[in-house]
């Protein structure tokens, strides 16, 4: 920046001096050092004032850092001795509770031990008593069902044996009734079919006689009926007439045949 000032001002004084008519480099430059002397001074007093000033504010931001530093220490010892504190303070809690809740786990684990003691006693003893009283029942009730089977066999053999000699002699006289109704229906349907052949015949031959007769009569009353006819009807037709009846006679006469 002082380069840039000292050019600016050697620019300045060649301009004015130009304009000057009694110009003379010597006096120009001896401005010029007093200038730059000035303005050396100014730099160095400037300068000087900076670095006191920086001088004053390292020492006041050493000092600052110096209490900052002794309050953080005060502070994180305070807060050092604080969690020390609640640290010994949450052990000896953790401690506390960790026996108490040993001792309860404790008594609680005896108190378990002699109540399942106590109910595994009292189930095997139940079981046991429930084994025994079923078992008995079980013998007594097996006894009983033999002593019913043998019973209810014996019985059932009893009646069947009766039973079988029931049938035996019912199936011996129904044979024997049935034979003898038998032979009483075969006799008596062998006399109803002679004496019904017998009358059967008979009424067969009566019948073939009347028959034969009534026959016989009905046809010559027919062949006198039919002359009589053919005589009556040849008298009163012609001869195409004839023809057709006696061709119709000749039909009907076949058929009866």
């Amino acid at each position: 920046m002082t380069k840039k000032l000292l050019i600016s001002a050697v620019t300045a004084l060649a301009l004015t001096t130009a304009l000057s008519a009694d110009f003379s480099f010597s006096d120009m430059f001896k401005d010029m050092k007093e200038g730059m002397t000035s303005m050396s001074h100014d730099a160095k007093d400037s300068f000087k004032a900076g670095v006191d000033g920086g001088v004053e504010v390292s020492k006041s931001a050493e000092r600052t850092t110096t209490n900052v530093s002794h309050d953080a220490k005060d502070t994180a010892v305070k807060a050092s001795d604080d969690l020390k504190t609640s640290e010994v303070a949450t052990v000896k809690s953790g401690a506390d509770t960790t026996t108490s809740v040993s001792r309860d786990v404790r008594d609680s684990t005896v108190e378990i031990a002699e109540d399942t003691k106590d109910t595994a006693s009292n189930t095997t003893r139940d079981f046991k008593d429930s084994s025994t009283m079923a078992t008995k029942d079980f013998k007594d009730s097996a006894v009983a069902v033999s002593h019913d089977v043998n019973d209810a066999t014996k019985t059932v053999s009893n009646n069947a044996n009766d039973s079988t000699k029931t049938v035996s002699n019912d199936l011996r006289d129904s044979s024997n009734t049935a034979t003898n109704n038998a032979n009483d229906s075969t006799k008596t349907i062998s006399n109803n079919v002679n004496d019904s052949t017998k009358t059967v015949s008979n009424d067969l031959r009566d019948s073939s006689n009347t028959a034969t007769t009534n026959a016989s009569d009905s046809t010559k009353t027919i062949s006198n009926n039919a002359n009589d006819s053919t005589k009556s009807i040849s008298n009163n037709i012609s001869d195409d007439d004839y023809k057709e009846y006696l061709r119709l006679k000749a039909k009907y006469d076949n058929k009866k045949l």
